[in-house]
């Protein structure tokens, strides 16, 4: 029940012990705003990282040609290995556990993207459908591609949001036909994707056999890319992609040289391994913070109720009851703890909020870092471990002032 008498005399309390109450107060503002800054820029770190890494599906293995560091089978080293459309086939055929697969090449040379009078320079890369499902693009508008767009080598493009602001405004994309090294393909998408400082985002994807059939007479591969199915590991994938290529090129299978092989299921578990790092330290420095926190109201409370000795005996003897006293000093505690750390709450949050718009708002980019966050149930637990902490801490010395007798309290000095 509520006692407004009851609270006067505690804020009473408060106002003539100001010092006191203040740095109770700041000691637990002070521990919760470390803690929610140093989860947010933790959070921030973890954000950063996985920017940078790219929304590439995890279990996706990459392979390029590359020169032979080994002799085999009388052949010299220093061969260089060159992919064609048959090696995809052969792959498809042979290397089981595939999910999806695509090529990825270059359009080369010196060339400009047109659209009317506006013109800028991009890269532009042949995929096939299933790139989308590998490397993951937030489409704006429009669509991916398709099999059909690739069975009748149609020209159509997808462009990154930067190529299509840069190409036409604000003015509508789809429909509309651009010129690619003097052919024209007809713009069905475009997207956006964080990472790789905006590069992403100025990239434009035609279907790889259209790309094939008009830049790439040769028939020359210069990347795969595939996802291994359900249950197998990719690095079992990528070392049967290796013995298939090694049988059809003719080297070695040990030859690391001979073609180049990325493997993001074991880069995103060694990204993991980092976080898991970067959680252990916040969480140690945040607990230590805690501790200090808890440490700090304890003390100040045992000096609260040691002072105010006298005050209790002077209550018991006009007839205040044990559990008034105590009751008193615990909610001074929990309403010192539990207002400041809410205040700590707020700054920290704010205080990461600014830094966040700050970040957005100016187009800086910072490296393995971006969007500092901070989770809100983990930082009122931490309050309330403060507020129980405080509350402990005087409900301890208050029982044991509470019990003592009158005539001994109104003695102590």
């Amino acid at each position: 029940m509520f006692d407004i008498d009851n609270w006067q005399e505690i804020f009473a309390t408060m106002q003539k012990n100001k010092l006191r109450t203040f740095l109770t107060a700041f000691g637990v503002f002070w521990g919760i705003f470390m803690l929610v800054l140093l989860l947010g820029a933790g959070q921030g770190m973890q954000n950063g990282i996985q920017s940078e890494f790219g929304r590439f599906a995890v279990n996706s293995v990459w392979v390029w040609a590359q020169r032979t560091s080994m002799p085999y089978a009388g052949l010299r080293p220093g061969r260089e290995i060159s992919f064609r459309d048959e090696d995809l086939k052969a792959i498809r055929q042979e290397a089981e556990g595939i999910n999806l697969m695509s090529p990825r090449n270059w359009l080369t040379g010196e060339f400009t993207l047109t659209y009317k009078n506006k013109n800028g320079s991009f890269s532009v890369m042949g995929v096939g459908s299933d790139y989308f499902g590998i490397d993951m693009i937030d489409l704006i508008d429009g669509r991916v591609f398709n099999r059909n767009d690739e069975a009748d080598h149609r020209k159509v493009a997808i462009l990154g949001k930067r190529a299509k602001e840069i190409l036409f405004g604000d003015k509508e994309a789809l429909g509309e036909y651009i010129n690619i090294k003097g052919g024209y393909f007809k713009v069905v998408g475009y997207f956006k994707k964080e990472g790789n400082n905006g590069r992403f985002e100025e990239r434009v994807f035609i279907p790889f056999a259209t790309y094939q059939a008009v830049f790439n007479p040769q028939r020359d591969v210069q990347v795969m890319t595939m996802t291994a199915k359900d249950g197998i590991e990719a690095k079992q994938l990528a070392d049967k992609v290796r013995q298939v290529l090694a049988r059809r090129h003719r080297f070695d299978v040990k030859d690391e040289q001979a073609i180049g092989v990325e493997n993001n299921e074991e880069e995103w578990k060694r990204f993991q391994g980092l976080f898991a790092a970067i959680k252990l330290f916040v969480g140690v420095i945040g607990t230590l913070t805690l501790i200090a926190g808890a440490v700090g109201v304890s003390n100040i409370m045992l000096i609260i109720v040691k002072e105010r000795t006298r005050e209790i005996g002077v209550r018991k003897a006009i007839g205040a009851t044990p559990w008034s006293i105590v009751s008193q000093i615990i909610l001074e505690s929990v309403f010192i703890t539990s207002f400041s750390g809410y205040l700590g709450l707020l700054a920290g949050v704010g205080l990461l909020a600014g830094i966040s718009y700050a970040i957005d708002s100016s187009g800086t980019k910072l490296p393995y870092f971006t969007r500092p966050e901070v989770d809100f149930g983990v930082a009122l637990a931490a309050t309330a471990v403060l507020v129980i902490a405080g509350a402990i801490a005087g409900l301890v010395p208050a029982i044991k002032a509470a019990s003592i007798k009158p005539i001994e309290a109104l003695r102590a000095d």
